[in-house]
């Protein structure tokens, strides 16, 4: 089956599509070109399993999803209504077998999201031409398969995703250092080479400080030779330069704990040029996919608005009604086993309109301590659609929630905290209280509600040793799934490598040196 075919819309839904794009450009949705193009759902489960990309290279994972998808169809427990990426032109896909109201209301669900690709401030640094970009890293892993085998690229891609997650989600918007470039590496970690020597002194510019100058008194011409004899003052210059050179070579490497695992990989585990390559591809797709997981809530809090908001005032006819308020719901359904992110994203998004257009923030609202007052505030001001155009243009999740999540919203929504109770075996409420309820969505949101993990040393105990920290916030680390990726990260090291965190409220060092793990309580020294 092809997977990269254009296939013309049917006349009925291209003029739907004109009609949802007038409607959301009258709104002021500002989007890239948009191309439609209808699925069934076998193709459009293999779309989703390539991430949406068709072109993408191969890989079993994309079979194992791809068979998922297609299971949850074939069982009734889940359906796929469309799919967009964030590239320009967007490409969307809608389902075949969707009713007219359905591709209406996706139609306009797509725009929401088009919109926020092209204006939110995370997918600023996004590869906008990423569709070619998949089709040239599918190409080059393809010439490695041919070259070195299947199975050995396979099981080098399979240790590569289990890191995929080690990035420094943040380093598209903000310069870490002086230069990422030029770090210290030393030199019995390089290569006897005439070209590894010139990158060791390349890297050791960076620490090009002053020659060290023995103190010398001021004082007259003549006395000069007896208040700075010149022996002493050798002898002082020869002491401190001695010392320079020892604190140099206590220099740590990196110099500061570093949050991109994958780039300090790329740039000093001993990869062959081929895995190099496939480790920087994997790389450049989890920098591009990131955003969108920063971005979940608004991104389908935003879709959802316009879509209801459209769908609302131009898109439904008295025979779409029924249909309609059905689907819509269902989206918005929400469990008290996770949270809906559409529900979430479009209350919250309504609340700031609402607020905003009357006047419900600022200092005065907030010294008030009225309640009647409260319920019946409002100042008129007008400022709610221009107020969630800009949020939508500068926030991501974390600065969404820790900046508009309010305790009426919490009490309007009924939202609580939750934690398992292992007695019972079921999670339970915990607290109602709101900074509990806004510090365990922050928690969930910050990284993706995954750990952050350093890399502290790459010369651990003078061993070309790889040594890493997790800061720890609360949440010990699944034991399984660090052993299993330390595994992972020694198979690229090549050296055996450590992870300190938290067990048992305990620093403790997980290692691995390519047989054995050992875990060790950190000494108090």
């Amino acid at each position: 089956m092809s997977l990269s075919t254009h296939r013309p819309l049917p006349t009925e839904l291209a003029d739907v599509q004109d009609q949802m794009e007038e409607h959301a450009k009258n709104y002021g949705l500002d989007f890239f070109r948009t191309i439609f193009e209808v699925l069934d759902y076998e193709e459009l489960s293999m779309f989703a399993a390539y991430g949406g990309f068709p072109t993408r290279y191969p890989h079993w994972r994309y079979g194992a999803q791809y068979d998922e998808l297609m299971k949850g169809y074939s069982y009734g427990l889940q359906k796929i209504y469309e799919m967009v990426i964030n590239t320009d032109p967007c490409y969307a896909y809608l389902l075949s077998c969707n009713s007219l109201t359905d591709q209406k209301l996706v139609i306009a669900h797509v725009y929401g999201h088009c919109d926020f690709f092209k204006n939110n401030a995370w997918f600023a640094h996004t590869n906008r031409k990423m569709l070619d970009q998949m089709a040239n890293h599918a190409a080059r892993i393809r010439r490695y398969i041919d070259r070195v085998g299947h199975e050995k690229v396979e099981e080098f891609i399979d240790a590569c995703l289990s890191l995929e997650d080690l990035i420094d989600m943040h380093a598209p918007h903000i310069q870490r250092t002086a230069s990422r470039n030029k770090t210290l590496v030393p030199k019995e970690l390089k290569s006897g080479t005439a070209e590894a020597g010139s990158n060791d002194e390349a890297a050791g510019a960076e620490f090009n400080e002053e020659e060290p100058h023995a103190t010398k008194f001021e004082t007259k011409n003549y006395l000069d030779p007896f208040i700075n004899p010149r022996a002493a003052m050798k002898a002082e210059e020869e002491e401190l330069r001695h010392k320079a050179e020892e604190s140099r070579s206590r220099k740590s490497f990196p110099e500061e704990p570093q949050r991109d695992v994958l780039q300090f990989l790329l740039e000093h585990a001993p990869l062959q040029p081929w895995q190099h390559d496939v480790l920087s591809i994997i790389r450049d797709e989890a920098y591009y996919f990131a955003p969108q997981g920063q971005t979940k809530i608004m991104n389908e809090g935003w879709a959802s608005f316009w879509h209801s908001t459209i769908m609302t005032h131009h898109g439904v006819t008295d025979a779409d009604i029924i249909d309609y308020a059905d689907h819509h719901s269902g989206t918005m359904a929400t469990s008290k086993n996770r949270l809906n992110p559409y529900k979430l994203g479009i209350e919250l998004l309504k609340d700031i309109e609402d607020r905003w257009n009357k006047g419900k923030f600022g200092a005065e609202w907030d010294d008030c301590d009225d309640a009647k007052a409260k319920m019946k505030w409002d100042r008129q001001l007008g400022l709610g659609r221009a107020k969630i155009f800009e949020v939508r243009r500068i926030h991501n999740d974390v600065t969404f929630i820790d900046n508009f999540l309010t305790p009426e919203f919490c009490v309007r929504q009924n939202l609580f905290q939750y934690r398992f109770n292992s007695e019972t075996d079921y999670y339970e409420i915990a607290s109602r209280e709101f900074a509990a309820i806004k510090q365990q969505l922050l928690d969930s949101l910050t990284n993706h509600g995954r750990p952050f993990i350093y890399v502290v040393d790459g010369n651990y105990r003078n061993r070309g040793e790889l040594f890493l920290t997790h800061r720890y916030q609360g949440v010990e680390l699944k034991q399984d799934y660090a052993r299993d990726t330390l595994v992972n990260l020694e198979k690229l090291w090549g050296r055996p490598v450590h992870i300190e965190t938290m067990v048992d409220e305990k620093s403790t060092i997980i290692s691995y040196d390519g047989l054995h793990h050992e875990s060790k309580v950190k000494s108090a020294a």
